[in-house]
C-alpha cells in the first residue's frame, strides 16, 4: 500500500474518531447523561485509538528505515517525496482538530464529575443534620441535651 493510500486510511480512522467525540459531546450535552452511551463510545474510542496508535508506530517504522528523519519534518519530506504531501498536512489538521474536540470533551467530563462530587458533599452533608433519628422521631437539639445534662 502507498503512503498516500496509508495516509488516507488514517484520515478514515480520524473521521470515525471525530464522529465519536461528536456523540460522545451531544450525550455530555444532555439534561440526564446516558452512563450506558458513554461506555460504549469510550470502548468504541479506545478501539480507534489502538488502531491509529498501530498505524503511526508503523509509519514512524517505515519512515526511517527507508533513511528519513524522525519526526514531523522527516514525515513531511516522505510525504512529500511520496507526492501525498497535501494528504499528510490534511492528516496533520485532522488530528489537531480531534485533539482539540478530545480536550473539551475531557473538560465537560470534568466540570460534571466536579459538580456530581459537589451534589454528593451537600447530600452527605444534609443526611449528617437529619432532623429526624433512625427511628423516625425528631432527634433532640444539641442545645437541648447539654441543658439536661
Amino acid at each position: 500500500m502507498s503512503l498516500g493510500a496509508s495516509l488516507e486510511r488514517q484520515r478514515q480512522r480520524l473521521a470515525s474518531l471525530e464522529t465519536l467525540l461528536n456523540r460522545e459531546r451531544e450525550a455530555l450535552f444532555e439534561g440526564r447523561v446516558d452512563g450506558e452511551l458513554l461506555n460504549r463510545i469510550a470502548a468504541d474510542k479506545q478501539g480507534i485509538l489502538e488502531q491509529i496508535e498501530r498505524f503511526e508506530t508503523q509509519r514512524s517504522q517505515v519512515q526511517k528505515r527507508l533513511g528519513y528523519d524522525a519526526g514531523l519534518a522527516g514525515a513531511s519530506r516522505a510525504a512529500a517525496d511520496a507526492d501525498c504531501l497535501p494528504t499528510w498536512q490534511a492528516l496533520l489538521e485532522d488530528a489537531q482538530r480531534t485533539a482539540r474536540l478530545n480536550a473539551m470533551n475531557g473538560d465537560m467530563i470534568s466540570k460534571r464529575l466536579e459538580q456530581n462530587q459537589r451534589m454528593l458533599n451537600a447530600l452527605r452533608e444534609a443526611a449528617g443534620n437529619s432532623l429526624y433519628g433512625p427511628n423516625g422521631q425528631t432527634k433532640p437539639r444539641e442545645s437541648q441535651l447539654s441543658s439536661r445534662a
